[in-house]
């Protein structure tokens, strides 16, 4: 009896998957998303000054690894892979009012948007903290860090919200994937 309860024929059908992130992708992905929750805590604490100062220069860090790895990483990590001009990104952005928006298999052009923006944020926000604590700039400088981080944070709201949306529409969960590094085969093929 309990062979007949366990048989392959009474377990539903998993979708088939495929593999899609590198782990050298995810890891960096979760630690730049530490990183900068880290930062932007600690950024208004003199006691977490160090801290705050550490998670910038590892951000650094992180970025000049991605930036690498987008041009000789594998294919889902490559920009060439994912980076669209704006008429994509439009459609894209269109589809997704239709019945069948249109899906990729790594990461969308919207997607792609908000990546290259948070690289691009990190980058200029970790350079002028940089300055700022090296006493190279004035006030003038403290504040661009503070709007930069601040323009970070909108983007990672947009793209948290992106995620949301995407993984409904196309009903695959995409955290999930960002952790696993597997996403549903389209196709349908094991």
């Amino acid at each position: 009896m309990s062979s007949i309860l366990h048989s392959p024929a009474a377990e539903p059908a998993r979708p088939a998957t495929v593999k899609v992130w590198d782990i050298l992708v995810r890891l960096f992905h979760w630690s730049f998303a530490a990183c900068f929750a880290g930062a932007w805590l600690t950024a208004e604490s003199e006691r977490w000054r160090d801290v705050h100062v550490a998670l910038g220069y590892t951000m650094l860090g992180l970025v000049a690894f991605r930036l690498l790895w987008g041009f000789v990483g594998p294919r889902h990590a490559r920009f060439s892979s994912f980076v669209r001009g704006p008429a994509a990104i439009a459609s894209y952005l269109r589809s997704l009012l239709t019945p069948h928006p249109e899906h990729h298999l790594g990461h969308n052009p919207a997607g792609a948007v908000a990546i290259v923006l948070l690289l691009g944020l990190a980058l200029l926000a970790g350079t002028s903290g940089w300055a700022v604590y090296n006493d190279l700039g004035g006030e003038w400088l403290e504040e661009s860090h503070e709007f930069l981080a601040g323009a970070m944070l909108a983007v990672v709201g947009v793209h948290l919200a992106g995620v949301a949306v995407a993984s409904w529409l196309h009903r695959e969960n995409l955290v999930a994937s960002m952790l696993t590094g597997r996403k549903n085969d389209p196709r349908g093929r094991p």
